[in-house]
């Protein structure tokens, strides 16, 4: 209810003057990944980082569980018409045939609940060929700049309470994992990890095995 309530405030997120530095790094980054493959866009939301995958991969298939969102992302240009929009949740997606050559979660494992993160890892790997890559960016705790967190709860996740302009207010599990943990979630599924790290974000990159 919150990412359908928050579809069409959603990108001011983005408008904070001091993560322009960071965002334009993470462009630069993920333009240079996946040229002309057909990749998977898990989470894509209001396809903020759609457009810019779709400046450089052959096709982008991008998924949301809410059509909200999806909405907002199709009003994006695509001037390659080389995205299609899918419903899914990526708790039960659908497995692919074929495969595809790599998925991109972008600030979507913030919001996977630890207890669920195998298995929400095993699920994307199942979406993707063997030797594909998966990139996730998101965001870095800065005090000051983040929401504050909330609470802990009982399986050590942290949460934010969110306020929309209607003054609704929702809490959301929002977990900021650092590089150790993100390797140690990934050690015996994947190889091959990278990791960015910048002030405000972060992006590790890894490859499903051959």
């Amino acid at each position: 209810m919150y990412y359908q309530k928050r579809a069409g405030e959603y990108e001011q997120i983005y408008q904070k003057p001091e993560r322009q530095a960071d965002l334009q790094q993470l462009k630069a980054y993920l333009s240079r990944q996946w040229m002309g493959k057909h990749i998977v866009e898990i989470g894509c939301g209001t396809g903020y980082w759609t457009e810019i995958l779709a400046r450089h991969c052959a096709l982008v298939t991008a998924t949301d569980i809410h059509q909200e969102v999806i909405e907002q992302a199709k009003l994006k240009a695509y001037p390659r018409q080389n995205v299609q929009f899918e419903i899914m949740d990526f708790y039960h997606p659908e497995r692919r045939q074929p495969r595809l050559e790599g998925l991109f979660g972008g600030f979507v494992w913030s919001h996977v609940p630890l207890q669920g993160l195998r298995d929400f890892l095993l699920l994307c790997l199942d979406q993707i060929e063997a030797g594909a890559e998966l990139i996730f960016m998101d965001n870095q705790y800065v005090e000051g700049s983040s929401s504050p967190i909330h609470r802990t709860d009982e399986h050590g996740n942290t949460c934010q309470l969110r306020t929309l302009k209607s003054g609704e207010t929702f809490e959301i599990i929002k977990n900021f994992p650092d590089k150790i943990s993100v390797q140690q979630s990934i050690s015996d599924l994947c190889t091959d990890f990278e990791w960015l790290e910048l002030k405000y974000f972060w992006a590790a990159k890894f490859k499903k095995p051959a």
